[in-house]
This record gives C-alpha cells, structure tokens and sequence, in this order.
C-alpha cells in the first residue's frame, strides 16, 4: 500500500510541473510572438542573473549529493539547510538584478516601461514564486530531517522536494537562456 501511495505522490508532482511548465511555455510563447510585433527594447541581462544561475545549479547538486548520503543513512540536515539557504541567496541576486534594471531604465509597469521588461519581470517574477514554493519544501524537509523521518528505506519526502527542486533549477536555466539569447 505504501508504495502506491509513493507512486500517486510522485505522479502527482509530475502534474503539477507539467503544468508549471505548460504556463512558462504559454509566457515564453507569448514573448516570442510580442517580440515579432516590434517596439521592443533590447537591453543586457544584468550579472546578477549569472551568478543567481550558478547559484541555483550548485544547490542542485548538493541535493543530488544529500540524496545520496540518505541513502547510505548519513546525516543530511547541513546539506538541507545549505541548499535552503542558497535558495534565499538566488532570491537575494534575482532581487539585485531587478534593482540593476531598474537603474537602467528597464520598468516593470509605468512611464518608460517597455514591454521587453514587462515581459522579464513577469517571467523572473513567475519564477520566483514557484521557488517560494520549494523554499518551503526544503523547510519542511530539514524540519522531518531533524526529526529523523528519513532513512535509506524511507525518504519519499526528500525525494519528491530533491525533483521539485531540480525542476525549478532546469526551468531557470531554460529562462535564463531564453531571456539572455532570445
């Protein structure tokens, strides 16, 4: 019985990032085809979306390393709490680059607005709202970590926070990327 359990959860995560990602391809979709229209104003994507992206890959990898820790049944609290905290740090750099566009004349809604920003800010924004969510998983998941829920036999709950995680890792690069490039 559990492992049907196991297998709804998880199916249920999948549709749920599916359809998380069926609304960044209707926006990104939206982009392309707003961009073709004209009056669009090309700027240079500030650094501080580098370094949030290399932030966000590297805490990435350390919940591939605490996954495989658990299942060798050894301490993975720090790994959570670092990984969380590097989820507040690309949050804090994503905060900075907005600051930086703002500096450039680069608005959101308002006077001097363009639609090219409009549409970055909407997209980030999106983003980061979706990371909330997965700061509060990893929250949870240190919490049930502390309190040694998790084993080599049972870790469901890491796991399912661990693709999440992963998830939003792989739609920020894409956005990154498409953002940058496009």
């Amino acid at each position: 019985m559990n492992t049907v359990k196991n297998k709804a959860l998880k199916q249920l995560l999948w549709v749920g990032m599916g359809s998380i990602a069926m609304f960044f391809a209707g926006l990104t979709s939206a982009y392309i085809v707003r961009k073709a229209e004209g009056n669009w104003v090309d700027f240079i994507l500030p650094e501080w979306f580098v370094y949030s992206t290399i932030v966000i890959v590297i805490s990435s990898l350390i919940l591939i390393f605490a996954t495989q820790r658990i299942k060798k049944n050894k301490e993975i609290f720090t790994l959570i709490v670092i990984v969380f905290l590097l989820g507040g740090l690309f949050t804090y750099l994503q905060i900075n680059g907005w600051k930086e566009l703002t500096s450039m004349g680069v608005y959101l809604t308002g006077e001097g607005s363009n639609v090219a920003g409009s549409f970055l800010y909407v997209l980030t924004l999106s983003h980061l709202v979706h990371l909330a969510g997965g700061l509060i998983a990893l929250l949870v998941t240190a919490i049930n970590v502390k309190k040694k829920k998790y084993n080599s036999e049972s870790y469901l709950g890491l796991e399912i926070t661990t693709i999440y995680w992963h998830f939003l890792s792989a739609l920020w690069l894409y956005l990154f990327f498409f953002l940058k490039y496009l």
